[in-house]
């Protein structure tokens, strides 16, 4: 009793189990009505919460452990911080980076040194989407982890390694919440839609089996939206109606691709569409393409992309895929969206099916090394330009052959310093056009070995 008059409990303290003979709110969003009130109610997450696994094992002993919660929206990343704190008995408190700064941190810490001392019990506390704060409010939170005021739980749909500082993720482990299974969302669809007291059984309205697994499989991974879907589904058809595929389809509208382009998901979709089509499969490249265009990305910064795999990846293997890619950039420059998005699609489809060869890639970023480390070596006389009478003095240009004018276009010289001289930094693979290149320049070896002999018989 005296922990509740000491602190009294707030929306963000409030217990997780109802207070027996309660109603659920039954004006809340149906997605915060059925939100689990056990762990036995929570879906997915099997790798950390089943037997024997991490955050299981950890409730198990009964101490809880700052951490940081990594997973997309819907996943239960909030319901999970706020079933740890009920499973171990201790105090809950959640901010969101979003809304609130600094000072309403210290006031959350200074309330729970207080119940620790005064009561024994600790706090959880919960901060949504701490990537949103900076550099130094997030070291605000260090010394109050490491003396054991809190248990900290951040929740974070970007990558930690990116947007949490380093000494906190030394201090709260990341474990990586996924995307909920179809069967998952389906399992939660049933619950909600059956339930009278929480959910939907008593609004007089019935779901068909495949409209449940449409919203299921529509959703993306994320419970909210799923439950979001099917509130409004039931709206659309009214009390006495049927939900069927099309009423659902009516309630999702236009569901937002899980993308973003300034985060980590940007960059990951754009590591694919390289990867496929360096892995030479059109499909892939053309799933991944769609994926970017569909959720927002510039096409324009695709096609930059498309025209470095072609340099990369292609390179003299074909160097028409150069042309190609550029070509599509102009397309699309010339005709925007959605009819230049076809140039891109052919352009990914051409580099997906083009012969492969980093040949180009390699021998650039070799010259460009040897060049760093040899920055003091002299050009060869007898290449130099000779504009004045007193270089062709110094030799200048000296020596120099005109290559067509030599025998089958060939004169036995050099074209690199002494120092370097040998030195091989492009060697054609055998495939697409550098197998043509590799006769090329094997035909030019041997004449100049031929012209070399032919100098040394007249000498």
């Amino acid at each position: 009793m005296a922990d509740l008059e000491l602190f009294p409990a707030d929306e963000s303290e409030r217990a997780i189990e109802p207070e027996p003979g309660s109603e659920p709110d039954r004006n809340a969003p149906l997605a915060a009505r059925m939100r689990p009130r056990t762990l036995s109610e929570f879906r997915g997450q099997e790798h950390l919460l089943g037997e024997g696994r991490a955050i299981r094992a950890m409730l198990d002993q009964g101490s809880p452990q700052s951490m940081i919660l990594w997973g997309p929206p819907g996943s239960g990343k909030t319901t999970l911080a706020r079933l740890i704190a009920a499973e171990a008995n201790i105090a809950f408190v959640s901010l969101s980076a979003v809304s609130e700064g600094i000072a309403r941190v210290r006031e959350i810490i200074k309330q729970a040194s207080a119940r620790l001392q005064a009561t024994g019990r600790r706090t959880v506390l919960f901060c949504d989407e701490i990537h949103r704060f900076n550099k130094a409010q997030q070291d605000g939170f260090l010394p109050h982890v490491e003396a054991g005021t809190v248990i900290l739980i951040g929740a974070t749909t970007e990558n930690p390694s990116f947007e949490v500082v380093r000494p906190l993720l030394s201090r709260a482990p990341v474990y990586v919440l996924n995307p909920l299974s179809s069967a998952e969302l389906l399992a939660i669809l049933v619950d909600a839609v059956s339930s009278k007291t929480r959910g939907l059984g008593d609004a007089g309205v019935r779901f068909e089996d495949d409209a449940l697994a449409f919203i299921a499989e529509a959703s993306d991974g994320d419970a909210r939206r799923a439950l979001g879907v099917a509130e409004a589904a039931a709206h659309v058809v009214g009390k006495g109606g049927a939900v069927d595929v099309a009423a659902a389809r009516e309630a999702l509208q236009h569901r937002f691709a899980s993308y973003d382009k300034g985060a980590e998901e940007h960059f990951n979709l754009i590591s694919a569409l390289h990867k496929a089509v360096r892995g030479s499969d059109p499909d892939g490249a053309l799933y991944w393409l769609a994926r970017m265009i569909d959720g927002g990305e510039d096409p324009l910064y695709i096609a930059r992309r498309l025209v470095r795999m072609a340099s990369e990846d292609i390179g003299m293997a074909d160097p028409a895929a150069l042309q190609v890619t550029l070509a599509a950039r102009d397309a699309y420059h010339f005709l925007g969206s959605p009819e230049g998005e076809l140039a891109l699609a052919e352009a990914t489809i051409y580099l997906a099916t083009a012969p492969k060869s980093n040949r180009a890639n390699e021998a650039w970023s070799t010259a460009l090394r040897r060049a760093r480390e040899t920055p003091g070596e002299g050009v060869p006389l007898h290449i130099r330009n000779a504009p004045t009478g007193l270089m062709k003095e110094l030799g200048y240009g000296e020596g120099y052959k005109y290559d067509p004018a030599e025998q089958d276009g060939v004169a036995k010289q050099t074209y690199l310093p002494d120092r370097l001289a040998g030195e091989e930094f492009y060697v054609p693979s055998r495939f697409g056009f550098e197998k043509t290149v590799a006769e090329r320049l094997k035909w030019w070896a041997e004449r100049r070995v031929e012209s070399s002999a032919e100098q040394d018989e007249d000498g």
